[in-house]
């Protein structure tokens, strides 16, 4: 049963509501894993995969879970259960909004160990720790960390720390804010390692490799990779935009306001492809590498170039950046549902969650060692 408290948030305005939604879309999901499965899934046929089911499944979907929400205008529980039961339904709808959280919960325990390596990351590539380094001793690098529990559960503690004290502090003051200022900044960051690689060579590479299509390359694996990653990508299916978009005025368009996330999620997936992908074919690495396309092959290339301690201490930021507004939306749908389901205020019901939240991802970071 709820328990009835002050009048639900708002956010302040419409532009901050899409600075959050464009943060929770962009994150990890765009600027790691998307290159990294481009590589793996032969570029261009999962780039035209994933445009397809963004346009044709994320996109409604978008619009069909903050419409759902800002009906609500509750958690994601109660607003499935609620607007259900205004329609003569059953309440044992409220269960889809329950998994709903329960997969952002789950989710953010392991995200927040690898925001934790982005940390660790900027720290690595700002004292110059790749230069000069060959591919074995960054890999033994790698490996280090992730053979160090110590290591991983100090950076991981300090990610969810910074997730947990913006989500805590509110909707318009954290959220808000906070998207209002990193998105710029990450759009900056962005512009500059694209720019670098228009002068310093391997673009046109990329831009083949991205665009060029290849359709005997796209079969039935690569078009269920790219619609997982479609969901991933726009924060769909986890509660977040119902919980989102409860905290959304009548006023707001949703058709337009969903097409101008998509588009910016979807062009900053592509841009971060050119940030990467040039750096990579420049240096004669493998697209192909996986997970370690980040966290192995670009350190052994920045290691090897000029501004190459620059370069990727910028990089190391974008990631961070991304992997924060992600998070926090990540977290968001919990503390909501235990704000209004419990006595507890936002601040205690964020401590807890970010509590359990992080027990479960010292258990994730204990299974790489």
């Amino acid at each position: 049963m709820a328990i009835n408290k002050q009048e639900h948030a708002q956010w302040s305005s419409s532009f901050g509501f899409v600075l959050a939604a464009v943060g929770s879309a962009v994150g990890l999901g765009n600027i790691w894993k998307f290159p990294y499965m481009v590589g793996e899934s032969g570029g261009s046929a999962f780039v035209i995969a994933y445009l397809f089911c963004i346009a044709l499944v994320g996109f409604p979907i978008l619009v069909a879970e903050w419409l759902i929400g800002r009906r609500g205008q509750k958690n994601p529980v109660n607003t499935f259960a609620d607007v259900a039961a205004s329609e003569g339904k059953s309440r044992s709808w409220g269960i889809i909004g329950a998994s709903g959280i329960l997969g952002g919960f789950l989710i953010l325990s392991f995200y927040s160990v690898i925001g934790g390596w982005a940390l660790n990351y900027i720290t690595k590539a700002g004292t110059g720790s790749f230069i000069g380094q060959d591919s074995d001793s960054i890999a033994a690098t790698f490996d280090a960390m992730l053979a160090s529990a110590g290591t991983l559960t100090i950076w991981h503690t300090v990610f969810m720390a910074i997730t947990a004290l913006i989500v805590g502090i509110g909707v318009t003051k954290g959220i808000e804010t906070t998207a209002k200022v990193l998105m710029p900044l990450l759009g900056v960051i962005l512009f500059v390692i694209v720019g670098y690689n228009v002068i310093n060579g391997g673009f046109g590479e990329a831009v083949a490799y991205l665009f060029t299509p290849d359709l005997s390359k796209l079969t039935g694996d690569v078009m269920l990779a790219a619609l997982g990653h479609a969901f991933f990508t726009l924060s769909i299916g986890m509660g977040i935009m119902i919980a989102y978009g409860s905290y959304l005025g009548r006023e707001v368009n949703l058709l337009k306001t969903a097409r101008t996330v998509v588009i910016l999620d979807t062009v900053i997936a592509l841009a971060a492809g050119l940030a990467i992908f040039p750096i990579i074919f420049s240096n004669g690495l493998d697209p192909a590498s996986g997970p370690g396309l980040i966290f192995v092959s670009l350190p052994i290339a920045f290691g090897s170039m000029g501004a190459g301690t620059i370069i990727g201490t910028l990089f190391f930021l974008l990631i961070t950046f991304a992997a924060i507004t992600s998070s926090i939306s990540l977290l968001e749908p919990t503390v909501e549902f235990l704000e209004e389901r419990t006595p507890m205020s936002r601040t205690v019901s964020t401590i807890v969650a970010s509590t359990v939240i992080w027990l479960l991802g010292v258990a994730a970071l204990l299974s790489f060692n």
